[in-house]
């Protein structure tokens, strides 16, 4: 995965102090059949299926950053719909030792166009999947995004608030 420029600019003055980053997750959905369908793409660094997320840019909105991966990483066009989750994401090491705090941005998307494939090489394959079997998916959190996403009732989730506050 290519890291931001920025993002390197920053690391030459903090090293690998935890850094904290916005990230976008796009679920992106269509019916086919009367059915409900997810694409997915699998990462080239760890193999991993998952839906389509990146890091917003400096001065970005976020519904803008989930259409830009959407394009840049499996070369289709989408409609954001609407947020569905807001959760801080446990703290990540990198295999280079960097520290990230990726606050996720999950939102619902609606596929536009596009033949779905491998755009910018972070993905190495890239499809539909049905919303019936998640099974492969990489972790029960990226599920969780995608059941949100796909089945919330249109308020976004905060993760980490309980109703007694």
């Amino acid at each position: 995965m290519a890291t931001p420029e920025y993002v390197l600019r920053l690391r030459e003055h903090i090293g690998h102090d935890p850094l904290v980053l916005v990230g976008v997750t796009a679920v992106i959905l269509r019916e086919v059949g009367g059915a409900t369908e997810v694409l997915l793409g699998r990462r080239s660094d760890t193999g991993a299926l998952t839906p389509i997320t990146g890091i917003v840019d400096p001065g970005e909105q976020p519904a803008v950053a989930a259409r830009r991966e959407a394009m840049e990483e499996a070369g289709v066009e989408i409609e954001v719909e609407r947020l569905a989750r807001v959760h801080q994401l446990p703290r990540k090491r990198h295999v280079n030792g960097d520290l990230v705090d990726y606050l996720d941005l999950t939102f619902r998307c609606r596929w536009l166009a596009g033949d779905p494939h491998p755009a910018d090489g972070e993905l190495t394959d890239v499809g539909w999947h049905p919303l019936s079997d998640l099974r492969d998916v990489a972790s029960d959190d990226l599920r969780e995004r995608i059941r949100l996403a796909a089945t919330g009732s249109g308020e976004a989730v905060f993760s980490g608030l309980s109703s007694s506050h």
